[in-house]
């Protein structure tokens, strides 16, 4: 049952993309990305990497050149795939989600794993790894992420950020109970209430 329901999520993940979109794959680097432009057939319509700088600047110029080809080769419209690296895909996906272009995800370790088929090499490679995401969406191997605006973004990054301390303070627990295990094993018996310090 589990194989039908996912069968017929990706079949309807390939119907949604249509002859008048363009699909652009992009890998997601610090400071700098790199995108191919495609169509649902996976015919290259751009010539070579096309490089735009993580800046409000570079987004633009990235809409610009997005637009350029698809107009060219007649595309209505433009869904953007992309790893979630990190954090440093946000501002981008933001952005392809209020300039009128379709944001999609891929998963990275589906990207690892598909390097290979073009040449064997699971290497990263700037050129490479735009056409790796780009055949991914391509074949319905994506979703489509929600970004909350406003005050819900707000309260997910609260959430978030809430997570990221609760995680670091176990870590914190679990490193001075190894430390007093190791150097005061005798702390359990010298204490009333150790509950805090052994971490349970």
């Amino acid at each position: 049952m589990k194989n039908n329901t996912a069968r017929d999520e990706q079949n309807s993940k390939i119907r949604f993309i249509t002859d008048d979109m363009m699909i652009v794959g992009v890998d997601v680097g610090s400071v700098n990305h790199y995108a191919r432009a495609f169509t649902n057939r996976g015919i290259e319509l751009s010539r070579k990497a096309y490089h735009l700088t993580n800046s409000s600047e570079g987004f633009e110029a990235f809409k610009a050149w997005a637009a350029g080809i698809a107009k060219q080769n007649g595309m209505k419209f433009i869904l953007v795939g992309m790893e979630p690296t990190g954090h440093y895909w946000i501002n981008l996906g933001k952005y392809v989600t209020n300039n009128g272009m379709i944001l999609a995800q891929v998963n990275p370790a589906a990207v690892h794993k598909s390097k290979e088929l073009d040449d064997n090499n699971p290497s990263k490679n700037d050129k490479k790894d735009p056409k790796v995401i780009a055949g991914l969406v391509k074949d319905g191997r994506y979703t489509m992420p929600y970004m909350p605006e406003g005050l819900y973004a707000e309260i997910r990054e609260l959430s978030n950020q809430r997570s990221r301390v609760a995680e670091e303070m176990t870590r914190v627990k679990n490193r001075l109970a190894r430390w007093f295990a190791i150097y005061f094993p005798e702390y359990l018996g010298a204490f009333n209430d150790t509950r805090n310090i052994s971490g349970s």
